[in-house]
């Protein structure tokens, strides 16, 4: 009976995706156990250490198909690992007892270990699509609303204009990020086990090493310098970069929330018939995938400090931090895929109001440009002086509801340094974007080149 959210038959898809549930599935982790023993076999057979009639006869058993999941079940229950359990099983379905030569020279961390890396190899492939998706559609609003003026935002207050296309190119930038930071960990992550009972490969002696590296060749895994069961950086390394892809997308959710309030609706998420309406207040319009990816990107940093956690073990073989990976790392790579696919349904369809935009620029009567102002004026009034004479004006636009510039231009010496016209100029707020444009264009060109 499905109890939690990840496996609920009615919430599931929302806080993760089929596909991520397939890679971290009981029947996928025991198909890479198989993998991993039928490779061992092959690698050993090829260096003559064990007969190639049992390779053949352990390959050809090291099928899904063979695997009894409830005798499975019983059996870790009463051992407490999975991976003897299937080991037994492949022995006693070898013909002519050649299974005897399964496992050889392996421990049980060599195989989950193992297996473990090769489904995050297999997850990090869908998440690299998510983001690869996410960053095409950021592409998309960066370039079609690079000189779209809209509030930026300090401390919940307009600060000075800004563009959309800005905002967007900002995300962007991040998920070129994620994306370096997703290349340069493979080569750190994607490293198998097989170091024996204490790491150092003692079972099989002179040819340990000469067996690692045929394997791993097998599985297409970096082979290790030492042994790394008690040494779980590379494990909480992806945890942590999970962490952080999450947290930008949550920032993304953040402020799509903020966007679409009612005072503010400068932006919606996808429209569809009934998301987000009220039960009992037929005008809303509630952000939800916002909601999904704020609760998932939380999970997943939570997760990632229990790797921490799991990182701190005991001498060569630990006693239980390890088993805190069992639960947290799958969780990390589901609630992640939930919060990748919530994101990319949300920014593949954002909805914005440019005309929305351009009136909460206006809101403060030019107020939002009052830095312009201020450093126009400050090579002629000095900036100390721009700045406490544009200060009270402020103080009289804010009391009265006047324009900025209808204001500016009253004051006689502010008058003496600065023409109607040129006041008029600098409280535009789509005349004070900086160097926007130009910062979006550097981001574009980075993911042209990632093409």
């Amino acid at each position: 009976m499905p109890a939690t959210a990840l496996d609920s038959a009615i919430f599931r898809d929302i806080f993760s995706t089929e596909a991520m549930r397939r890679v971290f599935s009981d029947e996928r982790r025991v198909e890479f156990y198989l993998e991993f023993e039928a490779a061992l076999a092959r690698a050993q057979a090829r260096l003559g250490i064990i007969p190639a009639e049992a390779a053949r006869e352990i390959e050809r058993t090291c099928r899904i198909e063979s695997i009894d999941f409830a005798r499975l079940k019983q059996q870790t229950e009463r051992i407490g690992y999975p991976v003897l359990p299937v080991v037994q099983q492949i022995v006693e379905r070898c013909a002519d007892g050649l299974g005897e030569w399964c496992h050889w020279g392996a421990t049980t961390q060599d195989i989950t270990d193992t297996a473990t890396v090769m489904q995050v190899r297999e997850a990090l492939d869908l998440v690299e699509k998510d983001i690869a998706a996410i960053s095409a559609s950021l592409a998309d609003l960066a370039r079609r609303y690079r000189d779209t003026p809209m509030a930026g935002r300090s401390n919940l207050q307009q600060a000075v204009p800004i563009t959309f296309g800005f905002k967007a190119a900002s995300l962007l930038a991040a998920m070129q990020r994620h994306r370096a930071r997703l290349a340069e960990l493979r080569r750190r992550v994607l490293v198998g086990e097989f170091a024996g009972a204490a790491g150092t490969l003692s079972s099989l002696g002179k040819d340990g090493l000469k067996v690692q590296a045929e394997l791993m060749s097998e599985l297409g895994l970096g082979q290790p310098e030492i042994a790394w069961h008690t040494v779980r950086d590379r494990i909480a390394e992806v945890g942590c970069f999970l962490g952080l892809v999450t947290g930008t997308l949550g920032k993304l959710s953040m402020d799509v929330k903020l966007l679409m309030q009612t005072e503010v609706a400068e932006v919606f998420e996808p429209f569809h018939e009934a998301r987000g309406s009220s039960s009992t207040m037929p005008q809303k319009r509630n952000p939800i995938s916002c909601l999904y990816i704020h609760s998932t990107a939380a999970l997943v940093r939570q997760n990632a400090a229990a790797l921490m956690e799991a990182a701190v073990a005991d001498h060569e073989r630990s006693t239980g931090p390890w088993e805190i990976e069992w639960i947290a790392l799958p969780e990390i790579f589901l609630l992640a895929s939930g919060c990748l696919a919530q994101s990319r349904d949300l920014v593949a369809g954002l909805q914005i109001d440019e005309a929305r935009m351009r009136a909460n620029l206006d809101l403060t009567q030019g107020m939002i440009v009052s830095e312009a102002v201020m450093m126009g004026l400050g090579p002629k009034l000095g900036r100390q002086r721009a700045h406490d004479l544009v200060y009270d004006v402020c103080r009289k636009v804010a009391s009265s509801g006047r324009p900025l510039a209808d204001l500016l231009a009253e004051e006689a010496e502010i008058a003496r340094h600065a023409t109607r016209a040129e006041l008029d100029r600098l409280t535009d707020p789509a005349g004070y974007l900086g160097l926007a444009g130009e910062m979006v264009d550097r981001v574009l060109a980075i993911e042209d080149k990632l093409k």
